[in-house]
């Protein structure tokens, strides 16, 4: 009672702080019922992420299918696609290059091609010294001259004595007329001797012209035997002067020829490459002058034979080369050889000694280009990969592509 108003606040404010430190406490319900919502709340969370990661798994696995599926429809479409074809990089082109040879010995007097340079048939590609083969030509014809004019003669001699022949012929039977006159004339003198009408003088003489006509008809005959032998003497010089004149007209066109081989010029288009011969140059005939790659050229390609199944001539192929990368030129199948390459080279292997280890043959197979583009420059031994499409039915790519 006899505090004062001053302790009585202090009191006051002393429990109050008291309150507010001593622990707050809750009633039991309430501290029981909050653990059950946590867990309520967990609990729909976990549900609520479930459906998510399915969704997402599901979302996976049908992009993982889809790539699977379109990989192994792009792998079918490339193998159906591919499957068409047969392809080697074993090819090379080829061609009948040959060298160009001189035919008659001489200087050279003029090379107006260079090295690699294209000729059209016609084209010079060198000459000869041409002047021996003109005088040589000169004399052969003077000597074909001189043939046929003593054939001539031959002929005429010939022709002279046939007209002997003949004549002798007429005198012969003139001397036989005569000879039966005088027979006829001795026989109507006999029986007029043997009457005695007739002298022994006029006997004799009648008898001796019958005698001189049998002798005039003997000359007869045997001139004519000497005229007819004449005549085929004359035969038989004249079938040598024929013959004479054949070799000499023979011996012309030799030399007509060995003027044209000096010379040198172009058969069929291509290119002049190795020049080896220059002006002044004497040559012996057969002595190369350069050689000679015609543009007529092909391809040589040594598939397996386990890729000639379905290969035929005729067939397309679309050609690469290395020398022009990212170009492509068309062609065919021209031929496929019926054998090996290696049944025909200068050693055919022999398989029926040793140990044999089975290796896959390779086949030539002849491909010829269809356009060649004039930008194009090909020679012999330049490597290409030909593609060759064997089966002409179109593949899944292609009729897809045709649709759209």
């Amino acid at each position: 009672m006899g505090r004062s108003v001053g302790e009585d606040d202090q009191s006051a404010e002393t429990a109050r702080h008291d309150q507010e430190d001593a622990p707050k406490t809750e009633p039991a319900e309430t501290q029981q019922a909050e653990p059950g919502a946590d867990q309520q709340d967990k609990g729909h969370a976990q549900s609520e992420d479930k459906p998510g990661r399915k969704s997402r798994r599901r979302r996976r696995l049908l992009i993982g299918a889809s790539l699977l599926a379109v990989v192994a429809v792009g792998a079918y479409i490339y193998w159906d696609d591919s499957n068409r074809y047969e392809s080697t990089d074993d090819a090379f082109i080829a061609a009948r290059q040959f060298a160009i040879a001189t035919r008659v010995a001489g200087y050279v007097t003029a090379v107006p091609v260079t090295d690699n340079q294209h000729v059209k048939p016609g084209d010079v590609i060198a000459r000869i010294d041409d002047r021996d083969y003109q005088t040589s030509l000169a004399q052969s014809q003077a000597q074909v001259e001189q043939a046929r004019a003593s054939l001539q003669n031959t002929e005429a001699q010939r022709t002279v004595q046939q007209a002997t022949v003949e004549e002798e012929k007429a005198q012969i039977e003139q001397a036989k007329a005569n000879l039966i006159f005088a027979q006829q004339q001795y026989d109507r003198y006999q029986t007029l001797m043997q009457n005695g009408s007739g002298t022994t003088q006029s006997a004799q003489q009648y008898e001796s012209q019958l005698h001189q006509q049998q002798a005039t008809l003997t000359t007869d005959q045997a001139a004519l035997v000497a005229a007819q032998r004449q005549l085929d003497a004359y035969q038989f010089q004249i079938s040598s002067a024929q013959a004479t004149v054949k070799q000499d007209e023979a011996a012309l066109e030799q030399a007509k020829l060995n003027l044209s081989y000096t010379v040198i010029s172009a058969v069929q288009p291509g290119r002049v490459v190795q020049l080896s011969s220059g002006e002044g140059q004497y040559v012996q005939a057969g002595t190369n002058v350069a050689m000679f790659v015609p543009d007529k050229l092909w391809i040589t390609a040594n598939f397996k034979e386990t890729q000639l199944n379905l290969m035929r001539p005729g067939q397309p192929v679309t050609v690469t080369f290395d020398a022009y990368p990212g170009r492509e030129i068309r062609g065919h199948v021209d031929s496929v050889q019926p054998g090996s390459g290696t049944a025909f080279s200068l050693l055919p292997a022999e398989n029926a000694t040793g140990n044999y280890v089975k290796i896959v043959q390779r086949v030539p197979v002849k491909i010829v280009l269809d356009d060649v583009p004039s930008d194009v420059t090909l020679g012999p031994g330049m490597s290409v990969e030909p593609t060759v499409r064997v089966d002409p039915s179109p593949s899944l790519y292609e009729r897809m592509r045709s649709k759209l």
